[in-house]
Parts: C-alpha cells; sequence; structure tokens
C-alpha cells in the first residue's frame, strides 16, 4: 500500500510538472484570453468596445496656448470636448461601419485663465494675408489693394480670445463672400467647428480581422484625400486616433489619419509606461514624419505646390484651408529645422510640453492617455505689390498651439483593471499546475529518500515540509514572473504621470 502511494505521488508530480510546462510553451491560456479579447473588440450592437466608440466616456480637453505678441504665452481657455457618434449605419455584412463624429466644445472657466470675451490678443491679419498672397501677380491685384485700403485693413489687429477662436465678421471677407459664396463672410482659427462634424467615417468593424478594428475605409466618401502631389501623400491610413486593434506589439507602426492635417500621420513605440497603475505602450511621431524630402524621400508627396519643399517639422495646409497660408507644427517648433526655432524669440521646444502621444494598454487596444499638439503658424513676407506688408522679413509667424489631451477616466480605469486582473488569473493557471507538481515532488522525495520511520513521525514530517514546499515555490514562481514584469516596465521607473500641459 506504502508503494502503491509513493508511486501515485510521484506520478502526479510529473503530471502536473509535464502539464504545467505544456501549457505554458503552447500559451494555451494565453491563447484563449487572446482569443476571447478578439472576439470582445468588435464593433457590434451590445458589445462594450462599440457603446466606448459610440460614446467615448474619457474626457477630452481642448487647451489653447497663445504665442506672440499682445499676452504671449498666455494661457487661453480649457474647453471640455464632447464628441459622440451619430447617424451610425452597419454595412457590408457587419464588417464596415459608418459614422458622423460632431465635435461640441464647452468652456470650462475654473482650468482657465482670464474671460475669452474680454482678454484680446494681437496677432496676423490673416484674412487679409491670405487675400495678398492669392492676389499677387494677378489682375486681382489692384481691387484688392482698394478694398484692404478702404477697410483700412492691417497687417496685425486686435480680436477677443473668443473671436479668434470661434469667429469675427470681417469686412473684407464680407464683401468677397457676396462674390463668392464658398468664402465664408468670418473668420477665425475654429471657425464652424464648433457643434459640427469633419465629414463621415467609414470603417471596419473588426468583424473579419481583428487588426482592422475601426481602420478607416473612406472619408467623406473617398478612400484617399486630394490634397497633396503623389499617391502614397495622399492615402487614408489607420484609425481616427482614438481607438486601436487589440493585441499590440512594439514592433508595430501605428498609423493614424488626422483631418487637422488632411493626412495620415504614423507613430512609433517609445517607451513602457503606466496610466492609473495599468501598464501602456507609449507610441510617438518620431523626426522622420515631418522630415524634408532629402531626408524622406516619401515626404516628397507633401511639397506643395509640387517641389516647393519646407524645411523639416512643417506642414503646409493651404490646400485644405481655402488657400489661407497656413503651416501646421509641433508648438514652439518642436522637432523642426533649427532655424525655424531661432528665427522667434521665446521659442523653447521640449518633448515634456510639446510632444504628441498616444499611452495605448496593448492587450485591449483601448486609448488610455493622449496629447495632440499642434502649432498653427501663418507665413509672412514683404510683398512689393502691397504696401500693408511694410518691411516685414519672411517667417512663419506662430499664432498659437493646441493642446487637445485625454486621460482614462477613474470608472473605465477601475473596469479595465478587473478585466486585466482576470486575465492574469487565466495565464497563472499553469503557474499553480507547477506548484502542484513541486509540492507532490517534494513529498514523493521526502518519502522515498529518508529512512523508515514511524507512521507518527512520517505525519510530523509532511506537515512541516508541505508548507516549506509551497512557500518555496511560491517564492521562486513570484520572483520568476518578477523578473520578466521588471524587464518590461524598467523603463516606465521615474515617469511622470501627469500630461505635462503648458
Amino acid at each position: 500500500m506504502k508503494k502503491l502511494c509513493l508511486g501515485t505521488i510521484g506520478v502526479l508530480a510529473m503530471l502536473f510538472l509535464i502539464a504545467s510546462i505544456s501549457l505554458l510553451v503552447a500559451r494555451v491560456l494565453q491563447n484563449l484570453v487572446d482569443a476571447r479579447v478578439k472576439k470582445e473588440v468588435v464593433l457590434k450592437n451590445g458589445t462594450e468596445s462599440f457603446q466606448a466608440w459610440e460614446d467615448p466616456p474619457p474626457p477630452v480637453y481642448m487647451q489653447f496656448v497663445s504665442t506672440l505678441l499682445l499676452r504671449p504665452n498666455l494661457c487661453l481657455p480649457f474647453g471640455r470636448e464632447h464628441r459622440p457618434r451619430v447617424d451610425i449605419h452597419f454595412l457590408d455584412n457587419d464588417t464596415e461601419v459608418s459614422s458622423f463624429n460632431p465635435t461640441t466644445f464647452n468652456f470650462v472657466p475654473e482650468m482657465s485663465v482670464g474671460d475669452p470675451e474680454v482678454d484680446r490678443i494681437r496677432t496676423v491679419n490673416v484674412p487679409a494675408v491670405t487675400a495678398m498672397n492669392m492676389a499677387t501677380g494677378t489682375p486681382l491685384r489692384f481691387p484688392t489693394q482698394i478694398m484692404l485700403m478702404l477697410f483700412q485693413e492691417n497687417m496685425f489687429i486686435t480680436h477677443t480670445v473668443s473671436e479668434w477662436l470661434w469667429g469675427y465678421d470681417d469686412k473684407f471677407l464680407s464683401t468677397v463672400h457676396k462674390f463668392r459664396p464658398s468664402i465664408p463672410p468670418k473668420f477665425g482659427f475654429f471657425y464652424q467647428k464648433n457643434g459640427t462634424d469633419d465629414g463621415e467615417y467609414v470603417m471596419r468593424s473588426g468583424e473579419k480581422n481583428y487588426m482592422d478594428f475601426t481602420r478607416i475605409v473612406k472619408w467623406r466618401g473617398k478612400e484617399t484625400v486630394n490634397f497633396w502631389s503623389t499617391p502614397y501623400a495622399n492615402m487614408i491610413n489607420g484609425t481616427d486616433g482614438t481607438s486601436f486593434h487589440p493585441l499590440l506589439s512594439t514592433d508595430e507602426v501605428l498609423y493614424v489619419f488626422v483631418s487637422d492635417f488632411c493626412r495620415s500621420i504614423y507613430m512609433h513605440f517609445q517607451k513602457y509606461t503606466t496610466v492609473e497603475g495599468i501598464p501602456a505602450y507609449r507610441f510617438s511621431p518620431t523626426s522622420m514624419l515631418f522630415a524634408n524630402a532629402t531626408v524622406n524621400p516619401d515626404n516628397i508627396g507633401f511639397c506643395v505646390p509640387a517641389g516647393h519643399c519646407l524645411g523639416a517639422g512643417l506642414l503646409n495646409v493651404s490646400a485644405c484651408r481655402q488657400g489661407a497660408p497656413i503651416f501646421l507644427s509641433s508648438p514652439h517648433f518642436y522637432m523642426c529645422a533649427e532655424k525655424y526655432v531661432k528665427a522667434i524669440d521665446g521659442m523653447h521646444p521640449n518633448a515634456r510640453d510639446h510632444e504628441t502621444f498616444l499611452d495605448i494598454n496593448p492587450l485591449t487596444g483601448i486609448l488610455m492617455r493622449a496629447a495632440k499638439r499642434i502649432q498653427i503658424n501663418v507665413f509672412v513676407k514683404k510683398l512689393p505689390d502691397f504696401d500693408l506688408t511694410g518691411n516685414i522679413r519672411q517667417l512663419f509667424f506662430p499664432v498659437v498651439y493646441v493642446n487637445e489631451s485625454v486621460i482614462l477616466d477613474k470608472a473605465s480605469a477601475d473596469k479595465l483593471k478587473l478585466m486585466l486582473l482576470e486575465a492574469s488569473v487565466v495565464t497563472s493557471i499553469p503557474y499553480v499546475v507547477m506548484t502542484i507538481g513541486i509540492i507532490f515532488g517534494v513529498i514523493f522525495v521526502v518519502l522515498t529518500c529518508r529512512p523508515f520511520r514511524t507512521r507518527e513521525e512520517v505525519r510530523l514530517q509532511l506537515e512541516l515540509s508541505f508548507p516549506l514546499a509551497f512557500h518555496l515555490t511560491m517564492i521562486v514562481i513570484l520572483e520568476s514572473k518578477l523578473e520578466i514584469q521588471k524587464d518590461l516596465w524598467q523603463q516606465s521607473q521615474g515617469y511622470d504621470s501627469g500630461i505635462g500641459l503648458a
């Protein structure tokens, strides 16, 4: 009977050890978790993914910061965005979803400085500069000059913060509007963007392939844009930046279509980090994104007109801004050519305050924290046909920069933590099985290698050895798992968890 018990214990020890090793090597339980995540992360009525996509719970804030002239570096109003999906339709056997995404901004006075209806900012007269640039060297030069003189336009004008952002009545534009109704009678950097959408999006639902989750297929009814000079530059790639496919890896390149940029951008893995104690991968653009075409030949298509290439870091978006000489960059010309930084006093570019980034949970693809930082620049230069330009030197004049930020709310974070805990418990089962196998192995060794003892002595020996073996085994397993976690998260140590709004 004793030999039968010993044999049974030995066999069980071997079976448990073999089973645990097989589960770990074959990643059986990890694959089960991955399969469940792939099934859940799909745009389908009733799923949590669809609910979060339809009406994102984390609050999105828009911060505006003036750059120059009157009130430089003034922290302008904070606005909270509400961005629900509306007019949703499932297409092509539920493999695609169409929707509109109207954005509403609500002023948040407790987070803002001053009163946007009272505070005044002096900066470039964009409508006048646009008109002069378009009329130079054309028969419209003389009528444009007469109109500018008639309305007493100046190169720099003063308006309230609210007017600069959401629009003010412009006499020159109002006159032009009578002859060309497509040109609005008002001007504001975000005119007609409050309570409106940027067009219809058609996205993959992820039903066929989880890698296609929320990948944009069409925007405004087209599969490409037509603002740029090459097919590559006009491609619409990736998602809209609010959601991503699950099971991310650090080797991936994430593509995001940004309608503000009128183009797709890409981001590379930067580092491991955490948000609310939850692991995340940080992705951010590299210097190659807006590099000069001589450094990155793919960017030749963003030289508009064709062949007119800028220095690193600037993007000419005049083609999708009704011809206005608007150029986008990172705030304070971060990652731009040094000549642009030196041309303007007060520029202090740094990654903490001016970098765009995405922090994404790799298992679920949930966006946990992000910051989209854009600087609006106006190109000014002396125009011989127009005395209004005076002796101004040629430069890219920074007007305002925008910091659009989001961080996962506590309720969503708690729900995600529970989901990750469940996944961790399932994937830890092989280690539990291994622990049981080691315990049986220790008992087997103790009973077979010790000299003959009385039944009472054996019982006491087992009572002492069992907890000791269990604790030693758990210590070994926990140490091994901690080593793995240490390798994964050592880069995030010392990270400043704040978004760094400036």
